[in-house]
């Protein structure tokens, strides 16, 4: 790589930046809702390496051929919606960094690229790269962050390119420690080690169905049901509905249970979709200040919101993240059983509930689980991306040879992606910098 790099720009990198992709164990479609969350890094990770030079011109390149170089003025910094580019969430990481500054001179860069993590596959290779921008751009401008502000500023400025993401990604990119797993707490942003049973690995299988959480509205569309279920279940309380943001301002506001806010969630909602016109009655506002208050620029034209599913999601998953990180603490002789089943448990509400698997999912958790997986989960946004699966040790030869036989080899395209999509992963370290000697 550093050969390619001199060979690119002249000259030799001065400092390598490296962020893991992570695998969320349990806790999906939440943290944007304030709901903890429990992933792990991957070994696989972003990597880039770095000049820093006197002209204020970025120059980007990827190792791999497929992704286009790309330069620009660091004073002219464009992030293009439409086309979620490569380079475009490069340009996240740095736009943020240089707006908490407020940098009028930032330095310029040449930069190359490469990556471990496959792409649209749920294992967050898109955060990984704004991280590991957002600490390329922080180093070369001589400044300092806590890993704490590095992974706040990396989740908001992810959100240029269209994704109301809600900063698992980013936090456990920046928090994590090899050999742990991490239960991750929002508002404020807190980790804490979840030390994983012994006898257990945990294997990763990808669908090889790609999907981009920038490039599609599915995901958007769910954050917006979260936020409509919110404003929904605040005003049938009498709560100040306008200033509720996430599912769990609701809980924290009444002092409910997890569990009696599902029993509210029955109550207050009827299982059939919700029209745009019977959302603005039940909160006695109009159209347009539906529309320009309350839901994305990417939602504007959805016409029906699933209220009572994503909220009964919403609620159990949460409930599921801390059962599961309390039978990690108390380690019964079962452990590896019981978090099986909550693994279990949350690919069906996945499925059912919050509707973001997809047929290749469903086959490929099938899959794992008839050949000797205690659980099995999408992991990640869904809709294509990964599978991860709780594995007895002493299985996990005849495992990967069975789900390989079973899933990739049936496929032609599946078997050309084979090297990269089924692998058993320990927790890995988060981002940092190498200074060169």
């Amino acid at each position: 790589m550093k050969e390619m790099f001199i060979s690119k720009f002249g000259s030799a990198p001065k400092f390598y930046v490296r962020a893991p992709g992570r695998v969320n164990l349990i806790g999906e479609h939440i943290d944007y809702c304030g709901y903890a969350v429990l992933p792990m890094a991957v070994e696989q990770d972003i990597l880039i390496m770095v000049e820093p030079v006197k002209t204020q011109v970025i120059q980007l390149a990827n190792t791999n051929p497929l992704y286009l170089d790309f330069s620009t003025s660091v004073n002219n910094i464009q992030i293009n919606q439409t086309k979620p580019l490569w380079h475009n969430y490069f340009l996240c990481g740095l736009k943020g960094i240089q707006e908490h500054f407020g940098l009028n001179n930032p330095t310029g860069m040449n930069c190359l690229l490469d990556g471990t993590i496959p792409p649209s596959s749920g294992l967050s290779s898109s955060s990984a790269l704004v991280c590991c921008a957002g600490l390329v751009t922080l180093t070369a401008n001589g400044k300092n962050l806590s890993k704490v502000e590095l992974a706040e500023i990396c989740t908001k400025s992810e959100r240029y390119i269209g994704t109301e993401g809600g900063g698992m990604d980013q936090s456990i990119s920046f928090l994590a420690e090899e050999g742990t797993a991490k239960l991750i707490e929002f508002n404020p942003l807190r980790a804490t080690d979840v030390k994983l049973p012994s006898g257990a690995a945990f294997v990763i299988a990808n669908s090889c169905v790609e999907m981009n959480k920038a490039a599609t509205s599915h995901y958007n569309i769910r954050v917006m049901e979260c936020r409509l279920a919110t404003k929904l279940l605040s005003k049938s309380k009498g709560l100040a509905w306008k200033k509720m943001l996430k599912l769990q301002d609701v809980q924290v506001e009444l002092g409910f249970s997890l569990e009696e806010m599902l029993t509210i969630v029955k109550e207050v909602f009827h299982p059939e979709p919700y029209s745009i016109q019977e959302i603005c009655k039940c909160l006695g506002i109009s159209l347009e200040e539906l529309r320009t208050q309350i839901l994305s620029q990417n939602t504007q034209d959805v016409t029906t919101f699933k209220l009572y599913q994503r909220a009964k999601h919403v609620y159990s998953e949460a409930a599921r993240v801390l059962e599961f990180k309390k039978i990690c603490s108390e380690a019964p002789a079962n452990a590896i059983q019981l978090l099986g089943e909550l693994m279990n448990q949350s690919h069906i509400s996945c499925r059912d509930m919050y509707e973001c698997s997809c047929p290749e999912l469903d086959q490929l958790v099938d899959i794992c689980l008839q050949f000797g997986a205690i659980g099995s989960r999408l992991t990640g946004a869904g809709w294509g991306g990964c599978t991860v699966s709780m594995v007895p040790t002493d299985k996990l030869t005849s495992f990967l040879k069975n789900v390989e036989q079973a899933y990739y080899k049936t496929d032609d395209q599946r078997l050309a992606l084979e090297n990269n999509s089924l692998f058993a992963t320990k927790p890995g370290g988060g981002a940092l910098v190498l200074l060169e000697a």
